[in-house]
């Protein structure tokens, strides 16, 4: 008994997954028979099983529609007494099955038939018996969208029912593809020059509020640990409240995105030659510094720009690209302030992650009772959600192809700030250690450009699957082995995976001198020929020109340069503060 049972459910379900499978969108192309405004596509769910729909518009049929929302048609008393000749009727859903609405349509002459439905759209499903039976075409069609075509086009309209082909890629890709390995190279760049030139300020005595700057953070396997498990349970309570959770999720960003915003613009505007006047003296928090009227003023407009977003942030005309400009604004501050110390750290987190992505995309559908990913529910909002809200932690871009998934489903196309934010991190490594060991960012290149291919054989795996893909599982291998593999061509592996000391990049006494048996660091041959010694720094030509000259470096006294000591940063040894030893 319990065997028939299951095979029952086992039947039931496989045929609830047929009828899954052959539900497509389409469109219906609405226009006015007295010649008004424009014509314009609505969505609608239809079963190609019951009958075709033409892939091109000018080979469907424009046919009047009949407004008959008042009848379920589920008896010849719900027809019409003249019927539904060359007429595409409008009847409500409920009390009968989609096959005894679509049988008494076409038994009146009807050469179509949309269902209005006030509940979410789902597949108008029969047996095979009966699709053989039906020749006319059957979709739903939401209310929603019925009350705007009576509103924009009157009752008296036209319509033809298609389902144009989707496209393989969307145009939109591009788009994001910039905006993705632009931010990640920009971040990665600006994370490490940022560094050199915190380092090269050590020299200076003024510490005003100009030299200021925020330091960076950085990250240990402890926080590591902490950070995916706190990922996991934010995930896990947005997929059971997503509608209390998602308001959290948005005012965080606004905090988040302003922040990052301000700490983009304020070098360029501290660069302004005009409008450095300061506030008077006073006893307040944060002004009896003096601030900057020019940086006020810029605060106050980082906040104007997150809070016209959270005002008017589902317009999808124009929200998402207030929305893109505070993410990547965000992603570089994030770059710039977290700093990954050594290549373990780097491996360690990736590969987390990396295990994370996968899981709740892949894995996650077999455990929940909708079959549908927890990662892509909470992504792109559940279906059943009340607020109908979108988590803003994603790069979205409006698909500019017309297509029916674009119009009924997924009319953006998003990137998470994950995907970023990751493996850009390691971006930001591989130039820190670039200029650590002056190897002409080859490191840092070679990663972005790793990066990038990651994310093209992620746009590759979206357009066969169809489907939802944890980006990660793409960028981490690509980039991971890139850096690897160049530190080992490189012979530089075991001080890429340490950093060199990088992490404990403590100021020394200066009257500590440099021991002579240490190991030199690698220098590339495109690089000048004479090794500079230890305590001088390889700085960017950008550096400000107030910057004082360094202290005068002593002459060698052999043919070999003096060498760094045991266990301090490779090209960042304590200077001498006499003259040479003559024993080295």
């Amino acid at each position: 008994m319990a065997t028939a049972a299951s095979l029952a459910r086992l039947a039931a379900a496989f045929v609830l997954l047929t009828a899954q499978v052959a539900c497509e969108y389409g469109m219906v192309h609405v226009v006015s028979e007295t010649g008004g405004p424009k014509g314009k596509d609505y969505c609608i769910l239809y079963n190609p099983q019951w009958a075709h729909l033409p892939h091109d518009l000018s080979k469907a049929s424009l046919l009047q529609v009949r407004d008959w929302t008042g009848s379920m048609l589920c008896s010849p008393a719900d027809l019409p007494a003249k019927g539904f000749s060359n007429q595409i009727p409008l009847v409500a859903r409920g009390n009968c099955t989609f096959y005894e609405k679509v049988r008494l349509a076409q038994g009146s002459g009807a050469r179509g038939l949309l269902i209005v439905s006030k509940e979410p759209l789902v597949p108008p499903g029969g047996n095979k018996t009966q699709y053989d039976e039906i020749g006319i075409p059957v979709a739903l069609l939401s209310y929603r969208d019925v009350l705007d075509i009576f509103e924009t086009f009157d009752r008296t309209v036209r319509a033809a029912l298609y389902a144009p082909k989707e496209p393989m890629l969307d145009y939109n890709m591009v788009i994001i593809f910039i905006m993705a390995v632009g931010t990640v190279a920009l971040g990665g760049y600006w994370a490490g020059s940022r560094d050199v030139r915190k380092r090269y300020m050590k020299h200076k005595r003024d510490d005003g509020p100009e030299k200021q700057e925020d330091e960076a953070v950085d990250v240990t396997p402890v926080m590591i640990c902490v950070f995916v498990v706190m990922c996991c349970s934010m995930l896990v309570l947005l997929y059971f409240f997503y509608d209390q959770l998602v308001y959290v999720i948005i005012g965080i960003f606004c905090l988040a995105s302003s922040t990052g915003l301000y700490s983009c613009l304020s070098p360029l505007i501290q660069r302004l030659p005009f409008c450095k006047c300061r506030v008077p003296d006073n006893s307040l928090p944060y002004f009896h510094k003096r601030p900057q009227v020019r940086t006020l003023l810029l605060a106050l407009l980082c906040v104007a720009v997150s809070v016209v977003w959270g005002v008017f942030r589902n317009e999808d005309q124009w929200a998402w690209i207030l929305q893109d400009a505070l993410g990547i604004a965000f992603c570089l501050y994030t770059l710039k302030t977290i700093r990954l110390p050594t290549f373990k750290a780097c491996t360690l987190l990736l590969l987390v992650l990396f295990i994370y992505d996968v899981f709740f995309v892949f894995i996650t559908p077999f455990l929940t009772k909708s079959g549908n990913s927890i990662m892509v529910e909470v992504a792109t909002g559940p279906s059943d959600s009340a607020t109908h809200e979108k988590l803003p932690m994603v790069l979205k871009v409006p698909r500019l192809n017309a297509s029916p998934l674009a119009l009924c489903d997924r009319p953006f196309s998003l990137l998470g700030f994950g995907d970023i934010l990751v493996p850009g991190l390691l971006v930001a490594y591989c130039h820190r250690f670039d200029i650590q060991v002056q190897s002409s960012r080859v490191y840092f290149v070679a990663c972005t450009i790793a990066y990038g291919i990651g994310l093209l054989v992620t746009f590759m795996a979206l357009a066969l699957m169809q489907r939802g893909q944890p980006a990660l599982l793409y960028l981490v291998p690509c980039t991971l082995v890139t850096s690897c593999a160049l530190a080992l061509w490189r012979r530089e592996l075991g001080m890429f995976w340490t950093g060199s000391g990088f992490a404990k990049d403590l100021p020394q006494p200066a009257w500590v001198p440099a021991a002579a048996d240490g190991p030199q660091p690698r220098v590339d041959s495109d690089s000048t020929t004479t090794q500079q010694p230890p305590g001088q720094e390889v700085l960017p030509a950008s550096l400000p020109a107030e910057q004082p000259p360094e202290p005068p470096v002593p002459k060698e006294t052999g043919a070999s340069a003096p060498s760094q000591e045991p266990g301090s940063p490779a090209g960042l040894a304590p200077e001498p503060a006499g003259p040479p030893d003559p024993s080295a």
